[in-house]
């Protein structure tokens, strides 16, 4: 079996490269994914890796945009493209970190072969809050002055709206772990679905749902395992996860998961030693 990981990076926080040692396996490719608003040069001496790609086609990437599934999409194209027999795709940021050993992910995926790891929560019935998502218009996507007012302007006037080809909506997290098959299916439906093109453009937030819900009204539903594989600690409140610290590392080490986030340096990597002290 050969991997690929996928690292989605906004900035230069100093950890990628702690990241990438983890992550290192003799049948495992790291593909990157950097801002394009962060100057490439930081990272330049990373090509000197031979395991070490990055995606040509660089995005801007703002949070809870489409941005971010474009950028997903051009890292998964080019990966698909490489010609290399990959068996699965990891998705991650540069805040992720393994709590396994290389060897332990990497047949823990080989003895499940063809699945889809990722949470595909149903909208209309366990994740309700995100229904606003979909039934509004959100121009957050559009970086020009007065497209919250006009954003507002529009969803008084126009119904709501739906979902094309009649598509059930699901999804939670927008990190996964998935067979190269659905991978392609993910890239082949979304190329020859220019109705679904243009509605995700217009959501908020499309990177947690877009690639589940593609996968759940497919033949691979029933390869879709409601389980990502990484701890996150929503505890804190807010939009986004909680930092973890060295107060967090034996709850991390003993959740049963894979990978876990969020994780910053800045603020304690003594959390990240002591998970490598685990292995």
């Amino acid at each position: 079996m050969k991997l690929a990981h996928l690292i989605l990076v906004h900035t230069e926080t100093g950890q990628l490269e702690r990241l990438i040692n983890r992550l290192s396996h003799p049948n495992a490719d790291i593909y990157i994914h950097l801002d394009k608003k962060t100057p490439i040069r930081s990272f330049e001496h990373l090509k000197n890796n031979k395991n070490i790609y990055f995606i040509k086609n660089r995005v801007k990437v703002y949070w809870g945009t489409y941005s971010i599934v474009q950028a997903t999409l051009n890292g998964l194209k080019e990966i698909a493209a490489s010609g290399k027999n990959y068996q699965y795709l990891n998705l991650l940021s540069e805040q992720d970190y393994p709590l396994k050993s290389q060897e332990f992910i990497y047949n823990h995926l080989s003895e499940n072969p063809g699945k889809a790891f990722m949470n595909f929560l149903p909208f209309e019935s366990e994740w309700l809050e995100a229904l606003p998502r979909i039934h509004k218009y959100h121009f957050n996507n559009f970086q020009i002055p007065g497209r919250y007012i006009l954003q507002r302007i529009v969803n008084m006037v126009l119904p709501q709206r739906t979902l094309p080809d009649n598509l059930i909506p699901v999804g939670r997290s927008q990190w996964f772990t998935i067979s190269m098959e659905c991978v392609n299916y993910i890239i082949d439906y979304w190329e020859s679905h220019g109705k679904l093109r243009r509605f995700i453009k217009l959501t908020w937030g499309p990177d947690e749902f877009v690639f589940q819900t593609i996968l759940y009204n497919s033949i691979h539903k029933g390869k879709m395992v409601n389980e990502d594989l990484r701890y996150i600690d929503w505890s804190a409140g807010g939009v986004s996860p909680k930092i973890f610290s060295l107060g967090d590392a034996n709850t991390i080490v003993n959740s049963g998961k894979l990978f876990a986030r969020k994780f910053d340096i800045n603020t304690d990597e003594t959390v990240l030693d002591y998970i490598d002290n685990s292995m």
